[in-house]
């Protein structure tokens, strides 16, 4: 369902910010870790650009996809909590609120530990993390995503008390003997303060950290809404 609808979704919104804060920075041949990739919107363009990437995310089902999409592309089945990808890496980027389903604040550290590990010395680092506001947004509403042979519904609930994020997601699909069939997840997000985020930051040995509301760094989109980009170097 994810990649069905969401493929073209995030990237042509993001692209202003994405320039701005990571592409200009970066030359062709530049070594790039890519972690949380999914199905591979995003590491499409890097590898577009001429970048060595090497993609991770803990779906074996989204590598599949993404390997489909990126033939040839160094892509591995790996929880960013572990990484294990080696230390020479000139920069490294993580999209599409990734981090936020991280769900503890000791391993959203061990994610940046395993990033600052893996890049070389100044080696930079960019993200992006939904803030509290982006998840007070159609709280309980459906939205609906519709294509030819599949249909899904998503809607979000928030707990201000926790913290948490829980997304429903229904997708219907078509099958060749024109049957529907139904499939259901839940999958949780956790907001943290952007104190927080910088705090294990530090802690993970990164410098010079600074974030920019990601409507400012020109995410025009109401995907925009409540959604911080972050710079660091290691």
């Amino acid at each position: 369902m994810y990649h069905a609808f969401w493929a073209d979704w995030y990237l042509p919104a993001a692209m202003p910010a994405l320039e701005a804060l990571f592409f200009r920075h970066l030359q062709p041949g530049a070594k790039v870790l890519d972690v949380c990739c999914g199905p591979g919107h995003v590491t499409k363009e890097l590898v577009r650009r001429g970048y060595i990437v090497t993609g991770i995310d803990s779906s074996p089902q989204l590598i599949a996809i993404a390997r489909r999409e990126l033939p040839g592309a160094d892509l591995r089945v790996q929880d960013a909590r572990q990484l294990n990808v080696g230390s020479d890496y000139n920069a490294a980027l993580s999209t599409f609120d990734s981090l936020n389903h991280i769900l503890t604040l000791d391993d959203l550290q061990l994610v940046f530990s395993g990033v600052h590990a893996a890049l070389e010395s100044g080696g930079r680092f960019v993200f992006d993390m939904n803030l509290e506001e982006a998840y007070s947004a159609d709280l309980r509403e459906w939205s609906i995503h519709q294509a030819h042979d599949e249909m899904g519904l998503v809607r979000g609930v928030y707990d201000y008390a926790t913290k948490r994020a829980t997304t429903e997601l229904i997708w219907f699909r078509r099958a060749a003997n024109e049957c529907w069939h139904r499939t259901r997840s839940i999958v949780e997000e956790r907001c943290y303060e952007e104190v927080e985020i910088f705090t294990a930051l530090r802690g993970a040995g990164f410098r010079d950290i600074e974030s920019v509301n990601a409507r400012d760094a020109g995410m025009a989109s109401d995907i925009g809404w409540g959604r911080i980009f972050v710079t660091a170097r290691a």
